[in-house]
């Protein structure tokens, strides 16, 4: 198995999803949460709001949707953040393409430096010859790298099945049904159901913040391996530190799907 180099973040929310489809403004509204902190932390401002001193360069990739809505998203996500740069990468499907120029100002001029890159090379076919990665193969490859950090960093284990042996073998924490509320994101579950629907599921380990439109931070990641009701105990497998996943109080559950070469 090829590892990513992954790192724990100093904040991050949990949207529950692969897309920004589903809910863009609540995308956006993240993105937002995010950048403020961003501010408020690493940046510092003279009297007259002007940014004198900036402590951290900020890197924002976005999701590459560039048409319709997910086009409106990144106009909003330009004019919130005002980057100092730009880097806007073409492919050679020249329909797919953002418009030309800095097309998030409307015509209007600011000291934004835009650099556009075009594709590489062309086909016969006009069409990218750039390796294009699997999406999901990608995702799937993130989170078995995140979660084989619950197992000791010097565990033999090379291969996927030998990744979901351990795994399955790895002593989970108890974490009381008491202790922690459960959230759906993007829908709507009968409280009847809603063990059946964590069962064997990714959730978002979350501290709730106080005051109303706080946005919950998000700890890390976790895989409910079962659920006893009868004890009130679910079983959770996650790398997130025991120091830290004392402080969790919501467990949020989206469409974050466990790997299926996990499942096998």
């Amino acid at each position: 198995m090829t590892i990513p180099c992954l790192k724990t973040p100093e904040r991050s929310l949990f949207f529950g999803d692969v897309s920004p489809q589903r809910d863009p403004s609540t995308y956006i509204k993240y993105i937002r949460s995010i950048y403020d902190y961003y501010q408020k932390e690493y940046r510092t401002f003279d009297k007259g709001g002007k940014s004198s001193r900036i402590q951290m360069p900020l890197v924002v990739n976005t999701s590459g949707w560039v048409k319709g809505v997910g086009y409106n998203m990144l106009v909003n996500m330009l004019k919130y953040i005002c980057p100092t740069h730009v880097v806007k990468i073409g492919i050679s499907t020249e329909n797919m393409n953002l418009p030309a120029g800095k097309f998030w100002l409307g015509g209007k001029h600011d000291g934004t430096i835009l650099m556009e890159i075009r594709a590489a090379r062309q086909d016969s076919l006009n069409g990218s010859v750039l390796a294009q990665n699997n999406a999901r193969l990608v995702r799937d490859s993130r989170l078995m790298a995140y979660f084989r950090q619950c197992l000791p960093s010097d565990s033999n284990v090379s291969t996927i099945k030998e990744l979901a042996h351990s795994l399955t073998s790895h002593c989970p924490y108890h974490v009381p049904i008491a202790s922690v509320k459960i959230r759906h994101v993007h829908r709507k579950v009968p409280s009847s159901q809603t063990f059946h629907s964590l069962n064997a599921s990714i959730v978002g380990l979350a501290v709730e913040s106080k005051g109303p439109g706080n946005l919950p931070w998000c700890l890390g990641l976790g895989i409910v391996r079962a659920i006893d009701t009868v004890k009130g105990i679910l079983y959770v497998i996650t790398p997130v530190p025991f120091d830290s996943l004392k402080k969790v109080n919501l467990l949020l559950q989206g469409y974050i799907q466990i790997p299926t070469g996990l499942l096998q």
